[in-house]
C-alpha cells in the first residue's frame, strides 16, 4: 500500500476510519497502564485522531507520526492550536505543548525522534497495513520505541467478506508478530456496532502488550 493511497484518501475526504468520538476501549482501559502525568504516548499513523486530545487531557505527552500533512493541519485547526513547525531529518515536525507530530514515513522514524516512550497506542496503524507490510512494521515499532508496552486495537472479521483497510488481524497473527517479545493480554472484545463499514460483522479487540 503506497503513500499515494493515503494521500488520496485524505484529499477526497474518504476517512471513514476517523472517529468522531474518543475510542471507548481506550477510555475504559487506559488506567491499567498506571502512567504518571507527562509520560510519553506514541501514536503511530495518528491521522487527526481525537484520541490524542483525550490523551493530552489525561496529562500525557503525545508523540505521533502521520504520512498526510493535510490530516495534521486539520487536527491542529480542530483543536484551535497554532503549532510551531520545523524541518527535522526530512520530516515536518509540528509541536505544541505536550504534543509532537512528525509528518512523513514512519519507517524513517528513529528512537531519537520519539524519545523515551512509556506506551504505544496503536488504534489505526497495524490494521491499516496490508499483510506483506505488517512484520516489518511490528519490528520497526518495537525498535524505535525500545520495546515499550502497547495498547493495541485490532478488528477480527471474515476478510473475504470485504476488503481492508482496516484489515482483519487475528489473535494468532498478533501472537506471531509479538509473542516472542511481550506478554499479550486480551482486555476487551466487543462487536462493532452496525458492523464494520456499515455491514460486515466484526469484533473490535483491545490487547495489552507488556
Amino acid at each position: 500500500m503506497k503513500a499515494d493511497f493515503w494521500h488520496e484518501k485524505w484529499h477526497s475526504n474518504e476517512i471513514g476510519f476517523d472517529q468522531a468520538k474518543v475510542n471507548p476501549l481506550l477510555q475504559q482501559h487506559f488506567a491499567v497502564l498506571e502512567l504518571t502525568p507527562g509520560s510519553k504516548v506514541f501514536v503511530p499513523l495518528c491521522g487527526k485522531s481525537i484520541d490524542m486530545v483525550w490523551l493530552l487531557e489525561q496529562g500525557m505527552h503525545v508523540v505521533g507520526v502521520e504520512l498526510s500533512e493535510d490530516a495534521i493541519k486539520r487536527f491542529f485547526a480542530a483543536i484551535e492550536v497554532a503549532p510551531a513547525i520545523a524541518e527535522v531529518d526530512g520530516f515536518k515536525c509540528y509541536q505544541a505543548e505536550q504534543l509532537t507530530i512528525y509528518v512523513g514515513d514512519i519507517f524513517a522514524l528513529k528512537t531519537k525522534h520519539v524519545g523515551d516512550i512509556a506506551v504505544t497506542y496503536d488504534r489505526a496503524s497495524l490494521v491499516a497495513l496490508p499483510e506483506e507490510m505488517r512484520l516489518n512494521y511490528c519490528q520497526h515499532l518495537r525498535q524505535i520505541t525500545s520495546g515499550a508496552p502497547q495498547l493495541l486495537i485490532t478488528f477480527d472479521y471474515d476478510q473475504s467478506a470485504q476488503d481492508g483497510p482496516p484489515f482483519s488481524i487475528s489473535a494468532s497473527e498478533v501472537a506471531h508478530h509479538y509473542a516472542n517479545h511481550y506478554a499479550i493480554k486480551l482486555l476487551a472484545s466487543v462487536p462493532v456496532k452496525g458492523g464494520l463499514k456499515g455491514g460486515c460483522d466484526a469484533l473490535e479487540e483491545l490487547r495489552l502488550l507488556q
